[in-house]
């Protein structure tokens, strides 16, 4: 979705107005703090929140729908949080790389006929390659060590099924006093992040190579 929105924004061609509100509008919930956006979508999608009501008074439903208490209701809303959350500082990163091609190489593309398509899998993604790589590390990255969404909104729940490997080892380390075994569980997080991370890196950049 990002890197459709960055050669969107970016290509003269489209005209598309009103391109800094839209820029502001994906960004914003960068902005604000994981714990208060959790809170925001707990107030928003609890079974009295205006989510249900408007569903209610559309009658598409006749019971207010607990996406708190379902597997599939959290996990959707956390990832859907995520989402929201991290793809329009991507979308500002990316569109910031395509504005660094030079114009004089789309301006050829277009005299030998290039089509849009054409234009963005043999000029824009190649040329992009670098900062997308970056961004699909920073992107694993942050969805291993999603924290502050769980604990402001599900607390792991229900029955675990939301309970990722940082809320685990902070839960069970404040909580169940395992101070010791959860330090040793973070330090071993950090090496499985920095490896898979490695891994990422070198199959990207013979990708990169290829292209």
């Amino acid at each position: 979705v990002a890197l459709v929105l960055a050669a969107w924004f970016t290509d003269a061609r489209l005209k598309i107005r009103g391109k800094q509100f839209f820029k502001v509008v994906i960004y914003l919930p960068n902005l604000i703090m994981a714990s208060a956006f959790a809170l925001l979508f707990f107030t928003m999608f609890s079974t009295n929140g205006p989510i249900n009501s408007i569903l209610m008074s559309l009658g598409w439903i006749k019971d207010p729908i607990d996406f708190m208490g379902s597997v599939v209701g959290t996990r959707s809303l956390i990832g859907f949080m995520n989402f929201l959350m991290w793809f329009g500082n991507t979308t500002i990163m990316l569109m910031a790389a395509v504005m660094g091609v030079s114009v004089e190489v789309y301006e050829a593309a277009d005299l030998d006929g290039a089509t849009g398509l054409k234009r963005f899998s043999k000029i824009t993604f190649p040329l992009l390659a670098p900062s997308f790589t970056i961004n699909m590390v920073l992107c694993m990255k942050n969805f291993l060590m999603v924290f502050d969404q769980i604990m402001a909104l599900t607390k792991g729940g229900p029955a675990q099924s939301t309970e990722s490997i940082s809320y685990l080892i902070y839960n069970n380390g404040m909580s169940g006093g395992q101070f010791g075994f959860q330090s040793a569980n973070a330090v071993i997080f950090f090496i499985v992040i920095v490896i898979i991370s490695a891994m990422q890196l070198t199959i990207t950049g013979k990708k990169e190579e290829q292209l």
